[in-house]
């Protein structure tokens, strides 16, 4: 049965893991760099992970000012995973720890295709907002 855990220090072997599920979803730019995935999940105010028998198979992270706002990314499941639910649990769980920190204000921006697993979840789309990225960034990514 897989099992979620809170990821704070991780091992090398979690870094590669977390490495190949960020490439699964074309979500890497860049060369590879185990440092780097340390450094993101050092900087995530949770990094949850979704565990069989060790083996990362899912992740999911928020970042947050730690006191009223929280926003949830980079959420994704093994494809040989997914449709069991772990999704579901993971993104649950997140909202649920940051809730019993207090932190109730929780955002996310829905990949295109995928707001309807975060709407069966309670999320929303925000009337009169517009999710918006920076011109550096959008370069980056090619949309400029």
């Amino acid at each position: 049965m897989p099992e979620l855990l809170v990821l704070r220090e991780p091992e090398l072997k979690d870094c590669r893991e977390i490495l190949a599920l960020y490439h699964a979803e074309n979500w890497w730019q860049g060369p590879d760099n185990l440092e780097l995935v340390a450094r993101i999940i050092a900087g995530s105010h949770l990094f949850l992970t979704v565990r069989e028998q060790g083996n990362i198979i899912g992740m999911g992270r928020a970042i947050s000012d730690g006191v009223c706002d929280a926003y949830i990314q980079d959420v994704t499941i093994h494809g040989d995973y997914r449709s069991k639910g772990l999704g579901r649990n993971m993104v649950n769980e997140l909202c649920r720890l940051l809730s019993q920190q207090g932190i109730e204000w929780i955002g996310l921006i829905a990949e295109r295709g995928s707001h309807p697993f975060y709407e069966k979840l309670g999320f929303g789309i925000m009337p009169r907002a517009l999710p918006m990225l920076h011109g550096k960034t959008l370069q980056l990514m090619g949309l400029q």
